[in-house]
This record gives C-alpha cells, sequence and structure tokens, in this order.
C-alpha cells in the first residue's frame, strides 16, 4: 500500500534524482489516472529548468525493477535509433534523469517509487481531439514508434501487468467480478452484463491468432490515448511517445485500437449522455491513414487487417475493465465522483456498438490505406 504522498517525501525524491540546479517549486502535473506526476522546477544557470518527477503507482506496478528495465531498455534504443535517422533524442523519445547513485529510479524512506524525466518543453499534451490535425499527428507518432521498435526483440520485455491486453483473460475476470458481487451492484447494471456476455466471442479473436502465429510478437505501448503524445507548439506535429509503464510484448493492433477508442469518440470517457457517444469515421480515417504512413514495413499484412478488431477489442476490453471495477468497489480507477467507472464503462461500450454499425466501412478504410 502506498504511503501518504506528503512534502517531506517528495523533498525527498527529489533531492535524490540528480535534477541540475535549486530547487525553486514543484506543483502537480497532468491528468493521469495512476502514478503521481509533478513538474519539478530548478533554477540553473540563470534560467528555469523544468523536469517531470513521478511516484509510481506500486500498488499497481508491483515490480518497478522490471518495470524500469523495460523503460531504460526501450528508450536507449530508441534513442539510438532516432539519432541514426537524424532524429533530436532529447525531444523524441522520453530520458530518464538517474538516482544520485545512477539508478534509475529512487526508494524513499516509506518504500514508494519515484523518478525523474527531462521535460519536453514547447510541446502539449491533449485530452480530447480538438483539432484532426492533432489526431493525424498522434497517428503517425504512434506509428513511428512501432516503425523504430519493429527489431526489437519484443519478447525480452518483462509484462509490467500480467496479461494486459489478454482479451479472453480479462473476460474471465469480469465473470469473477460478477459472480462476487461485493458491494451487491450486479442487479443494477444487468444490461451493461449482457452486453459484455454477448461479445464474448470476441475476446478470443486476436490472441488465438497470436497463439497460432497468425500475428507476430511486438513492443507496444499498450496506453495510446491521445495525451500520451507530445505535440510540438510550433510545427503542431507529434514528436515522442510518452509513459511508458506498460510497454511490453503485445500486438500492434493494440496499440491502434486503443488510439480509436480514445481519440475517435465524439465524447468525453465519462459521458453520461449516450447519445453524444458515437465513434466518428472520419477521425477514424485520419488516424488510420497517419498510422499506417509511419509503421510502414513495420507492420505485416495481417497486421494491417487486424486493426479494425483492435479498435473494437480495446473498447470492449476497458468497458470490461470499468465495469469490473465499479463491480468490485471502484480499487482501480482513479475516480472523479462515486458513479465515473459506471459512466466509463457505458461510454465504452455504445463505442462498441457503434462501431459494429459501421464495420464494413472501417474494413474498407484499411484496404484503401494499406
Amino acid at each position: 500500500m502506498k504511503a501518504p504522498l506528503t512534502d517531506e517525501l517528495i523533498r525527498e525524491a527529489i533531492a535524490n534524482i540528480s535534477f541540475e540546479g535549486s530547487l525553486l517549486r514543484y506543483t502537480p502535473y497532468g491528468s493521469g489516472h495512476i502514478n503521481d506526476t509533478f513538474a519539478v522546477y530548478f533554477g540553473f544557470e540563470g534560467a528555469t529548468h523544468r523536469y517531470i518527477l513521478q511516484r509510481i503507482n506500486t500498488d499497481i506496478f508491483t515490480d518497478p525493477d522490471s518495470l524500469m528495465e523495460n523503460i531504460v531498455g526501450v528508450t536507449s534504443y530508441l534513442r539510438r535509433e532516432i539519432e541514426a535517422r537524424g532524429g533530436d533524442y532529447t525531444r523524441e523519445t522520453l530520458n530518464i534523469v538517474p538516482t544520485l547513485d545512477g539508478r534509475p529510479y529512487y526508494r524513499d524512506s516509506k518504500g514508494g517509487a519515484w523518478r525523474g524525466y527531462l521535460f519536453i518543453e514547447n510541446a502539449t499534451t491533449f485530452d480530447t481531439v480538438k483539432d484532426p490535425k492533432d489526431f493525424y499527428s498522434a497517428a503517425r507518432t504512434f506509428g513511428k514508434f512501432q516503425n523504430l521498435l519493429q527489431n526489437y526483440p519484443a519478447a525480452t520485455l518483462h509484462e509490467t501487468i500480467a496479461k494486459f491486453h489478454d482479451t479472453a483473460k480479462r473476460y474471465r475476470d469480469f465473470e469473477a467480478a460478477v459472480a462476487a458481487d461485493k458491494l451487491g451492484r450486479a442487479k443494477d447494471v444487468e444490461a451493461e452484463i449482457a452486453f459484455v456476455r454477448a461479445h464474448e466471442a470476441d475476446t478470443h479473436v486476436l490472441v488465438d491468432a497470436l497463439a497460432a502465429g497468425k500475428l507476430p510478437l511486438k513492443v507496444t505501448h499498450n496506453d495510446t490515448k491521445l495525451n500520451n503524445v507530445m505535440i510540438d507548439d510550433a510545427t503542431g506535429e507529434g514528436i515522442a511517445v510518452i509513459d511508458l509503464d506498460t510497454v511490453m510484448p503485445g500486438l500492434a493492433a493494440y496499440d491502434f485500437g486503443d488510439s480509436i477508442r480514445f481519440g475517435a469518440s465524439t465524447a468525453a470517457e465519462d459521458e453520461k449522455d449516450l447519445d453524444r457517444v458515437r465513434m466518428d469515421i472520419s477521425l477514424y480515417e485520419i488516424y488510420l491513414k497517419g498510422f499506417l504512413e509511419t509503421a510502414g514495413d513495420g507492420l505485416s499484412d495481417a497486421e494491417k487487417k487486424s486493426l479494425p478488431m483492435g479498435a473494437k477489442l480495446m473498447t470492449l476490453e476497458c468497458g470490461m475493465r470499468f465495469l469490473a471495477d465499479y463491480l468490485e468497489g471502484d480499487v482501480y480507477f482513479r475516480l472523479h465522483y462515486p458513479e465515473q467507472n459506471l459512466d466509463r464503462c457505458r461510454t465504452q461500450f455504445k463505442l462498441v456498438a457503434d462501431m459494429e454499425r459501421q464495420w464494413a466501412e472501417m474494413e474498407a478504410l484499411v484496404e484503401k490505406y494499406a
């Protein structure tokens, strides 16, 4: 269990990471659900410099050694690839600031795990698609991420969350949550439970294809929301993929699918008015085009054909996770109000239904751009 977050612990972590300069202040930063994130300001050589400081949520990421080993391996590889292609690795990937004793993260006096990153300046993240150009830029950035890492030995990566996108297992976990019904909430969400059960067969499609060798194992980000891409303020182009905690072995369709789930929706993830929720096929097309442009030969024909199913399954999976968390007492996802997980699951199921309505067009667009 994480210790309460205090000024004393934050300052202890700051003092043990190799940030340059004199500490000026720190402030909460970002909109993530899982880790505690701060922008830390230092005075150095007459200027103010920012860094990112994060306390890793060790209730979820129980093995920070393996997690940081993944991040060190992937970011080191990305730096070499970016530099070889003439890019600026200080802006195009995360760069870890080591601890005073040269480690990738610091263990505080209460057992918490902290890490530092260089701050990517003059770039912004967006929680929702405000301009289709931003979504296109994000698509190109995640496609490039796939391309840069196409030859990385994916099987050497640790699973920081075991079977994270194993949708068949997610379905079994969902049924266990329904059966346990810890808070007696199942009777109030019978329609949502029925929706998941009607899609049980879908949960096997991609995991079975991987097991049969029809889809290759790849390095995947596994949390490809729009707000995990830094968009350059001057050019409007995506420059870096951030939040690498869930970098693991997986399928390219997972990364593509989670982007569509989050970015092609016409409403917020917790929208209460489901009439406002649909998958915008034009945003799907924009993202598909950008992703395939930069992923290039990093994707096989079978991977390209799996992309629509990736969109559907990542949306279904996320809905199952929100609903299971609601049934279990809201123990995983951070809440801003009591029934937020229920609202979240309903938007996901509405998106799944809308994808099914537009399925033929989704597949046709893959043929167009592949």
